[in-house]
């Protein structure tokens, strides 16, 4: 497991994540600045909040929740963070994303404020961008990292 959970605020998750923007996109990366994917954009912040990740990632590819049909990235984020309400969410908070609404989830964000995420998408660099009603619709859970205070 991890390091034991230290008391953070929505207001350092979102500095945190504003750090990383402008990082380029690497599959299965997890490096400010060097490289990163949606999934190690939110792995580096648990660092910088924590210390060590609470478990050793598997290698995984890019078609992984098609291919199982499984709900991996829920499923490991309901052992790790704290389920909320999607209509609570705050800045802070992680958007858990299906890109296709029959298909398993597998895209994550940061709010960063009520209207847009912080987030990273191939072929593009880490961005703070509109949370619009496209990625809205996609919405498929909503958590906040532990003993998060406001």
């Amino acid at each position: 497991m991890g390091d034991r959970p230290r008391v953070a605020t929505r207001a350092e998750i979102v500095r945190l994540a504003r750090t990383w923007i402008g990082t380029p996109y690497r599959h299965q990366a997890s490096l400010a600045g060097v490289g990163t994917d949606c999934l190690g954009l939110i792995r580096g912040i648990w660092r910088a909040l924590y210390g060590r990740e609470p478990v050793e990632l598997p290698a995984y590819t890019r078609d992984w929740s098609e291919a199982s049909g499984s709900e991996t990235l829920l499923e490991a984020a309901r052992r790790h963070l704290v389920e909320i309400n999607k209509a609570d969410v705050q800045p802070g908070d992680i958007l858990v994303f299906r890109l296709r609404l029959t298909l398993p989830a597998k895209h994550v964000g940061i709010l960063a404020t009520r209207t847009t995420m912080i987030h990273a998408m191939e072929n593009a660099p880490v961005a703070e961008v509109a949370l619009s009603n496209w990625w809205q619709k996609r919405i498929a859970a909503a958590f906040s990292f532990p003993g998060i205070t406001n």
